[in-house]
């Protein structure tokens, strides 16, 4: 008895430090630091920024939206710019580290970026494999291209408070098709004179 009580108890410190390491493991992965990002430029007090790492479609919206910034702003303009940035970040993915890597959340309204957060790393990003060591083999998908269909403007209501904002529909195509949303709509409120993103709807 006094054996088999013993090989019970090995067992189960055994089972108890494998489940020790696994959650250790994932957890060391989750908050695993992403490879510094260089930022190569950023627009005056915006909080937009451009990274090495973005693509030339990228690159390209960007300056785009950095010349109607800094001079009178065409907020209708910056509306489109805007929310064709968070779609390019959000859905070109061979470029993010893993799965916590999320895009776009600077174009997010403040209150809604953990919730944001939370919900790509749920959805689109769940399958994503980690590449810290720059060797992943999973095919990820790249914006191409990216078009608006259409812009409106509207009203937009957090808690008790409205605001002015502008919906944009936009369609899109990767350089790869695997899957993905290719179209969504995009709310964009406007707050002290800078514009963020509160709702996207894709499209069916």
């Amino acid at each position: 008895m006094k054996k088999k009580y013993k090989i019970a108890l090995i067992l189960i410190i055994i089972l108890i430090i494998i489940v020790t390491l696994f959650m250790a493991l994932k957890f060391f992965l989750k908050n695993e630091p992403a490879e510094p990002v260089k930022v190569v430029d950023s627009i005056e007090n915006f909080s937009y920024t451009l990274d090495d790492r973005d693509t030339e479609l990228m690159k390209n919206t960007y300056n785009e939206l950095k010349e109607v910034l800094n001079n009178d702003i065409d907020y209708e303009k910056y509306a489109e710019l805007l929310a064709k940035l968070f779609v390019i970040d959000l859905f070109t993915m061979n470029n993010k580290v893993n799965r916590y890597d999320v895009g776009s959340t600077e174009y997010v309204y403040p209150d809604s970026v953990d919730n944001f957060k939370t919900n790509v790393e749920d959805t689109i990003y769940k399958t994503m494999e980690n590449n810290s060591n720059g060797k992943r083999k999973q095919d990820l998908p790249e914006v191409k291209s990216i078009t608006l269909e259409e812009i409106t403007e509207d009203t937009y209501e957090i808690g008790e408070e409205t605001y002015d904002s502008y919906v944009v529909s936009l369609g899109w195509e990767y350089v790869t098709d695997y899957g993905y949303d290719d179209t969504a709509t995009i709310t964009l409120i406007e707050l002290n004179d800078q514009l963020y993103v509160t709702e996207y709807v894709t499209g069916e």
